[in-house]
């Protein structure tokens, strides 16, 4: 067995994610579902054969060195992949996500028009969030993608790893990969103030000092887009404040309140009639208000403000949820586990078939 046998069947397979295990098939994730190729179990031998095809003497040495390594690397045809590799009972394993072959349009990946409006924006933070497998890297991407059509702009990625590459279309477009172009998001991210961005773009802000960078970057006129890992939009702010110390919390509060134009958080659902899935957003806008409530540390008030938004632009989880199932994109019990005021969905489901 080759590695890229492997990425080929997964390609075959339109599969988003393939897993390497000791004792089991290969095993692909389709349309949010891991589905084992047929065959025989795969051994430790043949999956440390496979890692190593895959690296380079230096990743491989950094990988006996550590035990664990994420690189993004190129399979001819068959596109980019993102190589996660680790250790499971004292042997090496393997986690591989296909990366996109090309971007899709938003009506294809089923983001709210408002995503559009939010790549346009000069200056400020925007947030994508959400748990791993969501789409958070797609959708970052395709918003590079809209200003790099439409702006003659300087675009600076600091990524872990680059997962695709933007051609030149207006803009400059320089994407940089931890460990193999830069040190660490920090390190790389102070630098890039000096490279005249005017859009900067954080694979994931993980510690306080790449946080606070970036909110001066979006303070100072730049075009900030990061990811983060929380739950949901309004448990964002909390999420950056808390990274802080309680000395430092109040100007943080301060620099979040003026710069942040938007959170968007997404989850995944299965399709109710088609296989596949299907996005949901929980969006969250920098209004007057908003910023009022972070300043001041009301944070508890921003899931009202969500609710109170629609005007602009503004949903909550459990909206996105009930209008999902109510096109029949998802299914009653879909919305009901994933919501967060469960009893509400339902209440509102019943009302609207009830004759």
């Amino acid at each position: 067995m080759k590695i890229h046998t492997v990425i080929e069947a997964g390609r075959r397979h339109n599969a988003s994610d393939i897993h390497l295990l000791v004792g089991l098939p290969p095993m692909f994730r389709i349309g949010g579902s891991i589905t084992p190729a047929k065959g025989e179990g795969l051994t430790a031998e043949i999956i440390r054969s496979l890692v190593l095809e895959c690296l380079t003497p230096a990743q491989a040495e950094r990988l006996e060195r550590e035990w664990q390594l994420c690189v993004s690397l190129v399979f001819g045809d068959f596109g980019r992949a993102r190589i996660t590799v680790y250790k499971r009972c004292g042997n090496v394993e393997m986690s591989i996500r296909m990366s996109e072959k090309r971007i899709r349009s938003r009506d294809e990946l089923g983001l709210p028009s408002i995503v559009d409006d939010l790549a346009r924006k000069p200056h400020g933070l925007i947030i994508l969030t959400g748990p791993t497998g969501v789409g958070k890297t797609t959708t970052f991407h395709y918003m590079l993608d809209l200003i790099n059509a439409e702006r003659a702009c300087k675009i600076i990625t600091i990524e872990d790893p680059v997962e695709y590459v933007h051609a030149f279309k207006r803009s400059i477009v320089v994407q940089q990969e931890v460990l193999v172009d830069v040190h660490d998001f920090t390190s790389a991210l102070r630098h890039v103030l000096r490279q005249d961005p005017d859009v900067i773009a954080v694979g994931e802000m993980r510690d306080p000092d790449t946080i606070y960078t970036a909110l001066v970057a979006a303070e100072t006129g730049h075009l900030v887009i990061a990811t983060l890992h929380t739950p949901g939009a309004a448990e964002v702010v909390q999420r950056l404040v808390s990274a802080f110390p309680d000395g430092q919390q109040g100007e943080v509060r301060h620099m979040l309140s003026s710069s942040l134009q938007a959170v968007v958080a997404q989850q995944l659902l299965p399709r109710a009639a088609s296989p596949g899935q299907c996005l949901c957003c929980e969006i969250l806008i920098g209004t007057q208000a908003v910023r009022h409530h972070i300043r001041e540390n009301s944070t508890h008030l921003l899931y009202s403000e969500i609710q109170a938004g629609k005007k602009h632009g503004m949903v909550t989880l459990d909206q996105s949820l009930l209008d999902l199932y109510q096109r029949g994109e998802i299914t009653y019990e879909s919305a009901v586990g994933l919501a967060k005021h469960a009893d509400a969905i339902k209440k509102r489901a019943s009302s609207a078939i009830a004759p």
